[in-house]
């Protein structure tokens, strides 16, 4: 049988690819090949955008509402290019990730049936696969969107991709009604943010709480572009078991990516020193009161936020101010590429 020239450019692309590239690039790089090759013309026009890092670029038009998006929903497409499409977002996420994100599509059916929607807003296959660039490419990146979810990833070089913003969401926080009621998908975030504000000493609560009420939305949402500052106490001014409950809370945010990738994020934060990261609560300290806490130091964020909704309604989101849609790695590519 003949083997035309197309048939095998996803090959050549990849293994011209794995001679440089990290792991995961590698591995994200023939997933979403395995899934365009599937794709009609049609399909791939939809789904796949030229890489820009300009920020006019469709590579940085992301958000977590429940809107209309560029790319190709998972609703149009084949039941086996929906597997493959998945097969794309676990080479992005943990297996804990991974869990908490198609379970979390699934809630868009509570919704629906709580809101009576008939506009086919609230729709669980509502999710898009975007592509940027030709994957296996030195520079490439694809993006996984819908309700409460924005998981980003940019390849360059033969570094790790970057893997931010990462947003998760749940709405409802916790399901209090039908079958599944008492479902928190996010309820671990929660939970141990509550525990380490609930475990300082009034010395520290008076650094650590932000006075007023919490804010109605992440500081870090995709209309505010400026990064936050840290805020409330620093690891440094905590007891050995809150900077291990600390731990624990960054480590639940990174580890939501897959785990190579979230171990090499770690390292990073380790070795820029636990003590200089920060942590700030705004809101009542009770389940059910309206909420917001902050871990972060100068280069990264991770934001939690439940106050709407009668305080039912969780936004998280991972940020690197550096790294975001692959800016750190671009630019090494670039200098790297320059140097040579």
């Amino acid at each position: 049988m003949k083997i035309t020239s197309i048939a095998i450019l996803p090959s050549i692309l990849l293994l011209a690819t794995s001679a440089f590239a990290h792991d995961a690039s590698v591995e994200m790089a023939k997933a979403a090949n395995a899934l365009l090759s599937t794709l009609t013309p049609e399909q791939k026009a939809q789904a796949t955008f030229p890489f820009e890092s300009e920020a006019k670029g469709e590579r940085l038009n992301w958000h977590f509402i429940p809107r209309e998006r560029k790319g190709l929903p998972i609703k149009d497409m084949t039941e086996p290019q929906v597997a493959l499409a998945r097969a794309l977002l676990k080479t992005g996420l943990s297996e804990d990730g991974y869990n908490k994100a198609t379970t979390i599509q699934s809630l868009e059916s509570i919704l629906k049936e709580m809101e009576k929607d008939t506009t086919g807003k609230r729709d669980p296959m509502k999710y898009y696969v975007s592509i940027f660039g030709t994957p296996g490419e030195k520079t490439w990146g694809w993006r996984w969107e819908g309700h409460h979810q924005s998981f980003n990833y940019t390849s360059a070089g033969d570094a790790a991709p970057s893997v931010t913003p990462s947003f998760f969401g749940t709405n409802p926080g916790e399901v209090r009604e039908g079958e599944r009621k008492g479902l928190r998908v996010l309820g671990l975030e929660e939970d141990m943010g509550r525990e380490l504000v609930k475990s300082l000493n009034d010395e520290q609560k008076k650094a650590a709480v932000i006075p007023g009420d919490a804010p109605k939305e992440i500081l870090t949402a995709p209309n505010r572009p400026d990064p936050t500052k840290p805020e409330g106490i620093p690891a440094s001014k905590l007891t050995a078991d809150q900077q291990a409950t600390l731990v624990k809370i960054i480590k639940l945010y990174l580890f939501r990516v897959r785990t190579d990738v979230a171990a090499e994020e770690f390292a990073k934060i380790e070795k820029a020193g636990i003590g200089s990261v920060h942590f700030a609560w705004a809101g009542g300290f009770e389940l059910g009161q309206p909420h917001y806490y902050r871990v972060q130091n100068t280069a990264f964020v991770l934001e939690y936020d439940n106050t709407q909704n009668n305080a039912n309604h969780v936004h998280c989101i991972w940020r690197d101010f550096a790294n975001d849609f692959g800016g750190d790695v671009l630019k090494r590519h670039m200098s790297e590429g320059h140097a040579k």
